[in-house]
């Protein structure tokens, strides 16, 4: 009889683990769906970050409004030269991560283009720091070019890729 009783506790306690892990088990999925649905909603906001970015660098060089007006349009000029001059080596890059095995041909030509797409944008810069120099002082072009890799860390980075900088400025605040 105590070995009936045995079982019996036995399956119950089965019987309690098997509801659970079904009932897990039929929440996850959708668990994983509203996840993968935040993914979705999760886009670039070019326009936010373009008025983000501006405001930064105007900040961060303490640009007068005569010279932010002269300098901003002509940065995001480059700025925007300087991401089409390096699409095609982007969508290459992409291209060898999603196909199939790729061949030597194919990464040769990929770098072959992203050194070519660096060279452009190197062109690209020194074209624009001639008209830079004529808007900026030597001491804001310097601060620029530091000011607009901060403001991609802050912006697109995680807190773990962040200037350590910041974490020093965020102490002095508490």
């Amino acid at each position: 009889m105590k070995l009936f009783a045995y079982f019996c506790d036995i399956f119950r306690m089965n019987k309690i683990y098997f509801i659970t892990f079904a009932a897990v088990m039929a929440l996850f999925p959708v668990s994983l769906h509203a996840q993968r649905g935040n993914e979705d909603h999760k886009f670039f906001d070019k326009e936010t970050f373009l008025i983000k970015r501006s405001a930064f660098i105007t900040a961060e060089l303490s640009l007068t409004p005569e010279e932010a007006a002269v300098f901003i349009p002509l940065f995001e000029e480059l700025q925007q030269k300087k991401f089409e001059a390096g699409q095609k080596c982007r969508k290459l890059s992409k291209g060898l991560k999603t196909g199939k095995a790729p061949t030597d041909a194919a990464y040769t030509e990929v770098i072959d283009e992203c050194l070519n797409a660096g060279i452009r944008e190197m062109e690209l810069e020194k074209e624009y720091y001639k008209k830079f120099k004529k808007i900026l002082s030597p001491e804001k072009l310097f601060k620029c070019k530091n000011a607009e890799h901060r403001f991609v860390r802050e912006f697109m980075g995680d807190p773990k890729t962040r200037d350590p900088r910041n974490k020093k400025e965020e102490d002095k605040e508490k």
